[in-house]
């Protein structure tokens, strides 16, 4: 905020917007590295499953009659643990991909804002009523966990009117 009057200069939220998509950028790598880690745990999960079911299929054809059922009982509670596992790790593989495209969308978006206000030099009154409309038509403070963003400065943290 501008020392001048109370109010923001066209600058600073230029700055500010462009500050913000550094920090969504930032927050996207760290999806990208969890989901790059759990990608990482399905493939070795994958990988020992389909070790399991080779194991599997070599020990069926050479079991002795006497137990095969309580043996394939066992495995196939194992494998259905593993593949319920799987499943899991997928969709939390998908959702942190879908916040991923939200977060780099809002960023993008951010760094369109910094960039029109740069452009537009509108007054800084209506400068800050484009970016508090920015943010409150994309819920960009629930991206912010650690960072109170300008419309959440406004309304007390709680835009509960959308």
């Amino acid at each position: 905020m501008s020392d001048t009057d109370g109010e923001f200069t066209v600058a600073e939220l230029v700055a500010y917007c462009e500050t913000q998509a550094r920090l969504l950028h930032g927050r996207a790598e760290t999806l990208t590295e969890e989901t790059s880690a759990l990608l990482s745990e399905i493939d070795s999960e994958l990988a020992t499953l389909g070790s399991r079911l080779d194991d599997q299929a070599g020990v069926s054809q050479s079991q002795s009659p006497e137990s095969p059922e309580l043996r394939a009982d066992d495995d196939l509670d194992a494998l259905e643990a593993l593949e319920a596992d799987l499943t899991e790790k997928q969709a939390e593989v998908e959702a942190k991909q879908t916040r991923h495209d939200d977060i780099e969308a809002l960023m993008a978006g951010y760094l369109e804002l910094a960039d029109q206000l740069g452009t537009d030099a509108p007054a800084p009154s209506r400068a800050l009523k484009r970016v508090m409309q920015f943010e409150h038509d994309r819920d960009a403070p629930a991206y912010f966990d650690e960072r109170v963003t300008l419309l959440d400065a406004a309304t007390g943290g709680d835009d509960s009117d959308g």
